[in-house]
């Protein structure tokens, strides 16, 4: 019979360590399955000064340092894998990848993350880490005393735009409709923050970069027509996020936005099936939220095997 692992954790991330290392712990047989590298979100940050621990340490490093302590336990590595698909449902969890190599497991961690929706303008992706930036928690300190723009009018768009005037002298909220999406409450703060400017009608269309860093934005008013420019040193686009989960849709139970719905335990509606971090319907997401998540689902994950090893398939 085909070898069954005790858990298979889909995504090297922290959240994902963090699983594996927690499974690992508890004796578990795992592997962690990753369509990329290790390191997960954090490689792309220049440095992480709110993870519990650091005053401050760049992204690649802290994740360096969890792959060495999962690499402590021996939990086998799979990276830079292509997946084909993945059962969830069937009493053996069973991954495919491309090549026709086939993974099984009695329960899934599921740790594949979510990506920031992009505008999908000229000059966004390539400046990325150059003035461009999705996360302004990570990277607001470096903008003291400049100029910034955010795109969008949720909550999460004028929540950080508030938060980016800690740091920026200046704050642009710039949002294609003619009044805010997000809570009274947190539109009634920002209209109290003298730092902040809002741009209505308004989209982005192009991102400009001089040596090297974004200098400024081409806009557009989307009632008149009118186009001009605006001077900032970093754009921060608050559109939303797309979870990585088109592997599990139809599968177990989504949000309206294609989140993957959890208990308190990290359970999904599936029986064996874990989701953590930035996959999973969350009010916050972070890298210590992630970790955390990881080590509550492996330790569930551990007395699911416990608690059904007399009626699970044996290796």
């Amino acid at each position: 019979m085909e070898k069954i692992f005790d858990c298979i954790i889909l995504g090297g991330g922290p959240a994902g360590m963090s699983a594996g290392i927690y499974c690992a712990r508890g004796n578990l047989n795992c592997a962690i399955l990753d369509i990329s590298m290790f390191g997960g979100a954090p490689v792309n940050y220049l440095e992480i000064e709110n993870y519990p621990g650091f005053k401050e340490i760049e992204g690649w490093e802290l994740s360096e340092k969890l792959e060495e302590h999962l690499d402590k336990f021996n939990v086998q590595k799979f990276p830079a894998v292509e997946i084909k698909s993945v059962d969830l449902v069937s009493p053996v969890k069973k991954i495919t990848l491309l090549d026709g190599k086939e993974f099984l497991a009695h329960s899934i961690i599921i740790a594949t993350g979510a990506c920031p929706q992009k505008l999908g303008v000229e000059g966004e992706i390539e400046n990325i880490g150059h003035g461009v930036s999705y996360c302004a928690v990570c990277d607001g300190a470096f903008y003291r005393d400049k100029t910034v723009a955010v795109v969008g009018g949720g909550n999460a768009a004028v929540e950080e735009a508030g938060y980016l005037t800690r740091f920026a002298n200046k704050v642009y909220i710039i949002h294609r409709r003619d009044e805010l999406r997000a809570d009274k409450i947190v539109q009634e703060r920002a209209f109290k923050n003298e730092k902040i400017e809002f741009v209505y009608d308004t989209v982005v269309e192009k991102i400009v970069a001089n040596d090297g860093k974004v200098s400024e934005i081409a806009i557009k008013n989307v009632k008149t027509g009118k186009k001009s420019a605006l001077a900032v040193d970093g754009v921060f686009p608050y559109i939303g996020f797309k979870p990585n989960c088109d592997l599990f849709n139809g599968q177990i139970e989504q949000d309206s936005k294609g989140f993957i719905k959890t208990n308190e335990l990290m359970q999904t509606s599936v029986s064996g099936v874990y989701a953590i971090g930035d996959i999973r319907t969350t009010p916050l997401r972070q890298v210590i939220t992630a970790v955390a998540d990881g080590a509550i689902a492996g330790v569930n994950a551990i007395k699911y095997i416990e608690e059904n090893s007399e009626i699970l398939v044996k290796n």
